[in-house]
Order: C-alpha cells, then sequence, then structure tokens
C-alpha cells in the first residue's frame, strides 16, 4: 500500500456504482417526506450538484449525462480514480461535469476552493466512516462554503449500535491483513480466511454474534475492491446518528429525513410496543436513536438541509401529488407483501396493481394516478404510496415524464455498455443514465447488451441469445433470460427514456 494515503487504501480502485439515494430528486422527495420543502428539480433548472468521495465518478457521471443543464463537480482523494473517471467522461462527450482530484481535509482553505460552484445538491456515499477526523472536519468546512441556503446534503456512514458487534471482526482484518500482505487486495483475502478459520475455530467473539457470521458467510459473493475499501481503511469508524448531526451543524445543517424511504414511516418501522416508547421524544435526534436501538442496519442514509423549510401536512401532500414516477418492474411482478422491521405488510392489490398498469406505458403524476377510477384503497396519502413505490425500488421519480430519450444520456449509455461487456458478469447491476428520469435506473449488463444490439434494430432472441457463448448445456438457460430482457426488461427501459 503506497504510503500518501494516509491509511486510507490506495493501492488498488474502488468498483463503479451508481446508487440512488444520490439522486437529488430521491434526497428532495426524502425531505418532503420528513416535512421539509426542498425543491425537487423542475424539468429545466440548473441545477449544481456536488459529491465528495466520487471514487471512480460513475454516479456524478450519470446524472451529468442524464441533466445536460446540470453543473457537475466531483471530488476525490485518489488520482487513479479520477484519471479514470475523466477518460470515461472524455469518451461519452460528458462537457458539464468537472473531476477535482483533491484533499478534502485541506480544500476548504485552497484556491481551487473558489472554483467550486456553491450546491444545490451534495453527496458523501462511503466517505464519513472511511477517512480520518481531519478529512470528516474538511468536508464539513467545505459544506459550510459551498452549500447554498435551502441546499440539501445526502450522507451515509454505518451506524452505531448496528455495527457494535462486528468491531471486533473489522479490527481483526486489518491488523492481520496488515501482517499477512503487502497489496490490499491480498490483505483482504487472507485476512478473510483468517477470520473465517477462527469462526470454524470456535473463536467466541464469532460464533456468538449472529452478525459476524452473516457478514463471513457473505464475503465470498463480494469484489475483493469492496472488502477492501470497507474493512482495510485505518480509519474506519461506524458512529451514532447524533455525532454525525453534531458534526454537520457546524455547517447550519439540519437532519430531516431518511433517503431510505420506508424508514420516514414509524408504522412500518416499530411495534406498537416501541412506539410508545419513542412518543417519549419530541428531540428527532433522540427518536433516531431510538430508530437506530429497534432496527437492525448497519448503513444510514441521511438527507440534511441547510436551512429547512417547514411544510404543513397540507403543501407537503401537493408536493408530493406534483412527483412523477417511472415503473421498474412488470406490473405482473408487483409483490402483493413486503418485509419491514416490524413484519410483512401487506400491498394492497387493488390499489397498487391499476397504478402499476397506468405506469407500463411511461412517468405519471402522482396526483393523476390516485385518480385512476379502478383504484379501491385510500387516495390522500400521496406519501404512502411514493414510500412504498420508490421505496422499496418498484419506481424511480422522473423528472421530466414526457421527455423524449436525450443524446447525451445514451451515449452514456453505449459507453457504459463498451467499458461493462467483457470486464464483468453478465448478471451485474449497472446503473443506467436517463433524460426522462433525471437520474439513473437499474439493469443488468446483459441487459445493457441486448439493448445495445435493439438500438440498432436487433431483436431476435436466438441471435441476441448466440452473442451470450455460452456452453450447450446452459443454451436454453440463457435464451430464456434473453427472451425476458426483450420482451419485458427493454420495454421498461424504453418506457423509463433509457433508450
Amino acid at each position: 500500500m503506497s504510503g500518501w494515503g494516509g491509511g486510507y487504501i490506495t493501492d488498488i480502485t474502488y468498483m463503479a456504482g451508481w446508487y440512488r439515494q444520490q439522486s437529488p430528486a430521491m434526497m428532495a422527495i426524502a425531505a418532503l417526506l420528513g416535512n421539509v420543502n426542498a425543491g425537487i428539480p423542475a424539468p429545466d433548472d440548473a441545477i449544481s450538484y456536488l459529491e465528495l468521495g466520487c471514487g471512480q465518478g460513475y454516479g456524478a457521471m450519470l446524472l451529468a449525462a442524464s441533466n445536460p443543464k446540470w453543473t457537475v463537480t466531483a471530488i476525490d482523494f485518489n488520482p487513479a480514480h479520477i484519471a479514470e473517471a475523466r477518460a470515461w467522461a472524455a469518451e461519452a462527450g460528458l462537457t458539464n461535469i468537472r473531476f477535482l482530484e483533491a484533499d478534502l481535509s485541506t480544500l476548504a482553505d485552497e484556491a481551487q476552493a473558489a472554483t467550486i460552484p456553491e450546491a444545490d445538491f451534495v453527496s458523501l456515499h462511503g466517505l464519513w466512516t472511511w477517512v480520518p477526523p481531519a478529512v470528516q472536519a474538511g468536508v464539513v468546512k467545505l459544506l459550510a462554503a459551498k452549500v447554498r441556503p435551502g441546499g440539501v446534503v445526502h450522507i451515509s456512514y454505518n451506524v452505531l449500535p448496528g455495527w457494535g458487534p462486528a468491531m471486533g471482526m473489522q479490527r481483526l482484518l486489518r491488523e492481520g491483513g496488515n501482517r499477512l500482505a503487502f497489496r490490499s487486495d491480498q490483505q483482504v483475502e487472507r485476512a478473510v480466511t483468517l477470520a473465517k478459520d477462527l469462526l470454524a475455530a470456535g473463536a467466541p467473539q464469532f460464533t456468538q454474534s449472529p452478525l459476524t457470521r452473516h457478514l463471513l458467510d457473505r464475503m465470498h459473493t463480494m469484489p475483493v475492491s469492496y472488502l477492501a475499501h470497507e474493512y482495510m481503511n485505518a480509519s474506519w469508524k461506524p458512529c451514532f446518528h447524533s455525532e454525525v448531526a453534531a458534526a454537520l451543524s457546524a455547517a447550519k445543517l439540519d437532519w430531516v429525513a431518511s433517503s431510505q424511504l420506508p424508514e420516514n414511516f414509524g408504522s412500518l418501522m416499530f411495534t406498537p410496543e416501541q412506539q410508545e416508547i419513542l412518543n417519549r421524544f419530541d428531540d428527532p435526534i433522540m427518536r433516531e436513536l431510538i430508530k437506530d436501538t429497534c432496527v437492525d442496519r448497519l448503513l444510514r442514509h441521511d438527507v440534511f438541509v441547510r436551512g429547512a423549510r417547514r411544510l404543513s401536512p397540507v403543501a407537503r401532500n401537493d408536493a408530493l401529488m406534483d412527483v412523477s414516477i417511472s415503473l421498474n418492474i412488470n406490473p405482473a411482478d408487483m409483490p402483493a407483501e413486503a418485509d419491514f422491521p416490524v413484519g410483512k405488510a401487506d400491498l394492497n392489490a387493488a390499489f397498487y396493481g391499476p397504478i402499476a398498469q397506468a405506469l407500463t406505458h411511461g412517468p405519471r403524476k402522482v396526483g393523476d394516478l390516485l385518480e385512476i377510477p379502478e383504484l379501491v384503497g385510500s387516495r390522500d396519502n400521496p406519501a404512502e404510496m411514493i414510500g412504498i413505490l420508490i421505496g422499496l425500488d418498484l419506481a424511480e421519480p422522473a423528472i421530466r415524464r414526457d421527455a423524449a430519450p436525450g443524446e447525451q444520456a445514451r451515449a452514456f449509455n453505449r459507453v457504459a455498455a463498451k467499458n461493462y461487456l467483457g470486464t464483468t458478469g453478465l448478471s451485474r447491476g449497472v446503473g443506467l443514465a436517463s433524460h426522462r428520469l433525471g437520474g439513473g435506473t437499474m439493469a443488468t449488463v446483459l441487459d445493457l447488451m441486448i439493448m445495445t444490439h435493439a438500438m440498432n434494430g436487433e431483436t431476435d432472441i436466438d441471435t441476441l441469445a448466440g452473442y451470450v457463448n455460452a456452453p450447450p448445456e446452459q443454451a436454453e438457460k440463457v435464451r430464456e433470460i434473453v427472451r425476458i430482457s426483450v420482451e419485458d426488461k427493454q420495454p421498461r427501459l424504453r418506457a423509463a427514456g433509457v433508450w
């Protein structure tokens, strides 16, 4: 591991990816669920977006490609990440994004900070937990200088008390890995073997922790680059929500909601007994501590606002009625129930079924969907409808519901196909850009491959299946997967404005 990283992994790059919580529309909807007006971007708004700790910049590029009028700035400490991001952006012809290599601990005091536009939306995903206090302090100073009044900040971090039982495992992985190998990827591989050997040998700290056992069981399915960046950084430190809120208050940022939308509904998070205890407190920070104690989770996605403008329930609902959404699934696949911390909840088929059918041809406004005559159920609760459909990844926000597919987004998706095909498994999930959505939607690399052929008019299932080069014994299985993509996934990608 090279020495300039200050204990942060720099000898291997982090995996590129799209995380929907980073979308400004998602941030704004979360704020609305917290009764705060954060302003969902309008179709022609010239939004300024800032990402801190952007890695290889895939998510920032996806947003720039989807929104040509936006100004996107993405910053990372690792020059390998920035070099890769700049090369990809140039290949995709993106002119509205800028990548900066900078040390966030000192950037706020450096000359290049003056070139960063005042930001409407900021995202910090996978940063806070993994960097030292000096970097965290630098981030807060930069946010204080660059987030406009009314601006929105998304931040994710490993949360306590959820991570408590597995903190010993992380320390073992890091300390053991450092003594077993030089390169970070080799360190984590050998350290995982060490941890699993201790588990098999009956080490009580592992055998008596269901969380530790669960994490170790999953590690063989995780990319090595993810494991190294998750567990091997010297400053890895989960924290309490109250600590993050206190730190960001120095930038005049107030916590308003979770961008994991179902977490904003107490009826889905708490048993009646837990709800009674929660109701003893008015302080939102204390209520979040109660939530983190009751809900089994390791990662928080929080939304903060600099200057929160509170809304009445009526004004909040009016704003939510104006949100447009796009369907992510086949209507026939609409689940009958969903899992929440309190258990399974039924999803009324007479309510969500007609909504899903209405969305098959493209995005619709929530207010229009709630006026569908066939609907059976409450028509005056747009928050619950959005919380379920978007919160469970069944739908995405759509900033420009009637827009044609954008050429800049399509160009980015073509480059994504070129860069992913042949370099990763066909089942890997990737985010695709959409001018209509103003953000991304998920597909597989196989869907992406089929899309590139379909854009050229090639839709024969047998021909497309032949491009997979599957062994003869898997030919029928592959053909069925291709058929599903052609007949099911591709129409939905087109309805979402991906191509």
